[in-house]
C-alpha cells in the first residue's frame, strides 16, 4: 500500500471518527500535502525510513486552532493506535519532526497535525494569502513545492478553502508561464554549441557535462510545455516519464547520453529541440519556424533558439513581465535547495529581477 492509501485509510477509520466524537461541531479541512515521496506516488520500501507513515494534516481557522489544536494534539495522543494497517504511528525513529511553530501542532508519538492554511501558505511560498498574487511572488516559488501543495490529496474540506487554493495554485499564469518558456529558451541557447565545441578540442568529458545539463533543461522544459510542475531532482525523471512529450523525446535524450562521439550527441540533442518546438507550435503558443543547422559559422548543429526566445517574449501581454530580464524565475536560476526552500529567501532573490 503506497502512503497517500494509508494516509486517507487513517484518516477515514481512525481520525475522523475521533474527531467527530471529541469536537462535533469543528470545521476542518483534512488532507495530506506539502512533503514526502507519497504525495507524487513515488514512495516504495526506502521510503519508510523517514517521514512516512500514517499521517493527516487537519487544517484549521486561526480561531479554532488557537481554542483547541494543541489541546486535540495531546488528546489524540492518549487514544492512538501503535500501528494502522501494521504501519508504525509517529515518528520514534525518523529524523523529520512533526508540526510545530505558532500556528502547527503536532506529536512524535502519532501522525496527526494540525495547521492554519495562512501558516502553510506562509511557509512554502512566503505569502498568507494566494489572492492577487503578482507576478515576482510567482516567479518565486519553487516549482517542486508547487507540485507538493498541489499534489498529495484533500480528504474532507468543509469550506472549500484548501480546495480553492490549491486551484490557485495549479499552474503558473500564462504570462508566468511564457515568460519562463522564453528563459528555458535562452538556456539552451546559451550551451548548445558548447557539446561540439569541447568535444572538438578533445574534451570528451566536458562535451558530456554540457550535453547532461542540456538533456536536463529540454526534460524542464518539455515540464514546461505540458503545463506540469517539476519535481525535486530526485523524481525528475520519473515525473518527466509521465509526460506525453516524454515518448518522442526519450529516445534522443538516451542517444545524446549515450553517444560516445560528439557529432552525434549534438545531433540527438538537436532533435530533441525540433521535438519540443513541435510540442510549442502545436500548442499554438509563441509558434516559430525551427530550423536546425550549423552555429553561424562554426560546424555545430544547434536550433535557432534565438528566435524561440523572442517568440515566448514577444507573446507575453503583461508589460511588467515583458520588461524583466531574460534571466529566469527561481528554480531556473538555482537549483540549490537551501535556496529553494527558504520561501522569504526566494522571494527576496527573485524580487532583484525588478531592482
Amino acid at each position: 500500500m503506497q502512503g497517500i492509501q494509508l494516509s486517507r485509510g487513517f484518516y477515514t477509520d481512525i481520525v475522523r471518527p475521533w474527531l467527530n466524537e471529541v469536537a462535533p461541531e469543528l470545521r476542518y479541512s483534512a488532507a495530506l500535502i506539502g512533503y514526502g515521496s507519497e504525495l507524487l506516488g513515488f514512495d516504495d520500501d526506502v521510503s519508510k525510513d523517514h517521514n512516512w507513515g500514517p499521517r493527516v494534516h487537519i487544517f484549521l481557522g486561526r480561531d479554532d486552532f488557537g481554542n483547541c489544536a494543541r489541546r486535540l494534539v495531546d488528546e489524540f495522543s492518549k487514544v492512538a493506535p501503535a500501528d494502522y494497517l501494521g504501519e508504525p504511528i509517529g515518528w520514534r525513529s525518523r529524523p523529520h519532526p512533526p508540526a510545530n511553530g505558532v500556528e502547527a501542532a503536532g506529536a512524535s508519538e502519532h501522525g496527526l497535525e494540525f495547521h492554519t492554511l495562512e501558516a502553510l501558505l506562509e511557509g512554502h511560498f512566503a505569502v498568507r494569502s494566494v489572492e492577487n498574487l503578482n507576478a515576482i511572488q510567482w516567479l518565486g516559488f519553487a516549482e517542486q513545492k508547487l507540485l507538493a501543495l498541489t499534489s498529495g490529496a484533500v480528504f474532507h474540506d468543509d469550506d472549500s478553502r484548501l480546495s480553492q487554493t490549491r486551484d490557485r495554485l495549479r499552474y503558473f499564469p500564462d504570462d508566468v508561464w511564457l515568460y519562463k518558456i522564453a528563459c528555458q529558451w535562452r538556456r539552451i541557447a546559451e550551451e548548445q554549441a558548447f557539446v561540439g565545441r569541447a568535444g572538438q578540442v578533445g574534451d570528451d568529458l566536458g562535451s558530456r557535462v554540457i550535453a547532461a545539463r542540456l538533456v536536463r533543461d529540454v526534460m524542464r522544459m518539455g515540464f514546461l510545455l505540458e503545463r506540469r510542475y517539476a519535481p525535486y531532482s530526485k523524481w525528475l525523471g520519473s515525473g518527466f516519464i509521465r509526460l506525453p512529450i516524454a515518448e518522442p523525446l526519450s529516445p534522443h535524450l538516451q542517444r545524446a547520453l549515450h553517444s560516445s562521439e560528439w557529432a552525434e550527441r549534438e545531433d540527438a540533442l538537436a532533435s530533441a529541440y525540433q521535438e519540443l518546438a513541435r510540442r510549442q507550435n502545436a500548442i499554438g503558443v509563441a509558434s516559430f519556424e525551427p530550423i536546425v543547422g550549423p552555429y553561424h559559422d562554426r560546424p555545430f548543429t544547434t536550433i535557432n533558439a534565438d528566435d524561440a526566445v523572442e517568440a515566448a517574449h514577444s507573446a507575453i501581454a503583461d508589460a511588467w513581465i515583458k520588461q524583466l530580464p531574460i534571466v529566469g524565475s527561481l528554480d531556473q536560476i538555482s537549483d540549490l535547495t537551501p535556496l529553494l526552500e527558504d520561501a522569504k529567501l526566494s522571494q527576496r532573490m527573485v524580487s532583484q529581477l525588478d531592482s
